[in-house]
This record gives structure tokens, sequence and C-alpha cells, in this order.
């Protein structure tokens, strides 16, 4: 069988290594204009004790003495912020690498960051060739890693369907064979940090997005309610969808006979659009709209 092409679903335009980048510049004015955001001076991020990250216990979530109050916090979490932090994590967490930023025009604004992206799942799907041989425990521990977070977000999904009043087993069809593939992000120093940005606000594609925490390097915000609150840094996202030849859109327990909101169409169709466009805040889910 042959294997499927990621590369089907969208291309790159090239653009320079921003970790040579910044090892080469020693005057913050010899930052190239096209990294540099105006705009990221200008939103203003939040520290509110009040409106910490939810943090939803594993290990309650697992108990049956505990299941129930820990579910109905996860259903608030998904509900109120679409984020949320799991504890009682017992991951690897020494995975390394960097790559290329994802450009689709070339006048786009550039990230100031590399990344890495390889896909895990189905085990059929994996280059191995593109995994880096070096440091020598890496393959092994990102498959090690992929397997324990593809069972992490197996209860995650079972508790979401149960909270939405939807089938267990409607969500496993729709993430059936499990599509799973990991981003590795590196943010170089910047001497002019506060005028760009490592990451833009987006949306992600995916049908759920597990992030590793770095806790000795802040630079993340999460928006909710029109405002950026401060979350240490995440710099490891493990990307869960659902099968390609999958028809997603509203689900039919959710809508109950209400004129859908939002269009359907296949995943991969979902996918080569999502690709084609840069990131651009909620920008993508807003013109998918009906």
């Amino acid at each position: 069988m042959a294997k499927p092409s990621f590369q089907r679903l969208g291309t790159s335009i090239d653009v320079p290594n921003v970790q040579a980048l910044a090892a080469s510049i020693a005057n913050p004015a010899d930052v190239p204009p096209r990294y540099v955001r105006p705009e990221a001076k200008a939103d203003p991020v939040v520290s509110d004790g009040d409106s910490e990250l939810p943090v939803i216990d594993f290990s309650r979530l697992l108990h049956r003495g505990f299941s129930r109050e820990e579910s109905a916090k996860l259903h608030h979490a998904c509900a109120d912020w679409g984020f949320f932090q799991k504890a009682s994590a017992q991951l690897p967490n020494s995975l390394e690498g960097y790559g290329q930023v994802f450009v689709v025009s070339d006048d786009q604004v550039l990230d100031w960051a590399d990344m890495m992206y390889l896909i895990t799942r189905p085990l059929q799907s994996r280059n191995i060739d593109l995994w880096p041989a070096q440091p020598l425990t890496f393959r092994d521990s990102l498959s090690c890693y992929s397997m324990e977070l593809k069972s992490v977000a197996g209860t995650l999904l079972e508790v979401m369907a149960k909270n939405l009043g939807v089938a267990p087993e409607e969500f496993s069809t729709i993430f059936q064979d499990e599509p799973q593939g990991v981003r590795i992000n590196y943010y170089p120093p910047c001497p002019r940090a506060d005028e760009v940005l490592g990451l833009s606000p987006h949306t992600d594609g995916s049908g759920l997005t597990l992030l590793l925490q770095v806790t000795d390097v802040e630079g993340l915000q999460i928006r909710k309610g029109g405002n950026w609150f401060p979350e240490e840094r995440l710099s490891i996202a493990t990307f869960h969808g659902p099968r390609e030849d999958l028809m997603i859109g509203p689900l039919a327990e959710i809508v109950k006979g209400c004129k859908p909101k939002y269009v359907s169409m296949s995943y991969e169709e979902f996918t080569k659009f999502l690709f084609s466009a840069k990131l651009d805040g909620r920008r993508l889910m807003e013109s998918l709209k009906l």
C-alpha cells in the first residue's frame, strides 16, 4: 500500500532559516522588515488571577468516583475556553528538532520561528527518513510519545462526546484510524522581541490538539472573550484529526433540526482549504459560516 502523501494537501514557499538568521543579527535594526509586526505591541495581555486556564486532572477523569465531577469541569473548559491544561501527565520530555515555517505567499508577514512537522499515525503514513536520527533516542521517544497521546486523546474524545450528548461510538467512527501529526516549534531569541511573533494567532484545523508544556519559557497567550491571557509556553503540538474521506460539519445530534451554522465538506477538502490560507485568528472558521 502506498503511503499517503501529506504534500498533496498543500505546498510551502521556501523562506530563510530563522535560527541561522537570528545568529547573524547583531543590531536590532537588522531584523528583516518582513518579520516585524507593529500590531504585536497593540494587543494587551490580561494578567487576571480570576481568569486562570482550567486544569483537568486526568487521574480523576479516569476514576469512577470522581469522573462525573471532572467531566463537568472538562465540558466547561471546552465550552468557555476551548483550551485546558491536563494534570497528571507522565509523558517523555526529551524530544528535540526544528525545521521550516509554513508559508503560502511571497508577501506574507513571517513568524519568528522554525518548525518541524512529522506524521506519526497511522503507522503506515510515517516517513521515517524525515525523522531525525540524532539524538539516538529521538525516534523511539517520539514513537512512545505518539502512542501515549493516542490513548489520552481517545479518553478525552469519549468524555467530550458524552458531555455533548453524543454516543462515544460516534466520535470513535469520526476519528477512526486516528490520523496524528506532531509539530515541534523552535523560537530563536530576537533583539526586537516585542515587534515579532513566534506564531501567528490562529485556530487549529484538527479535531483535538494536545500541547506539551515547557515551563521555563514564557510567551504563549490564549484568546478568550476578545482578550489575551498569558500561559506558560507550550512548544510541541500533537494534532488528532478524523479520516481524510470523512464529511465534517455540524453533528446532527447537536443541530437537532435547527439550521446548521457551518458548511459541510470532506476533511481532505477542509485541510487543503486550511493550508491555502495564512494563519489569521478565527478568519478561516468565520469564512465557513452559512
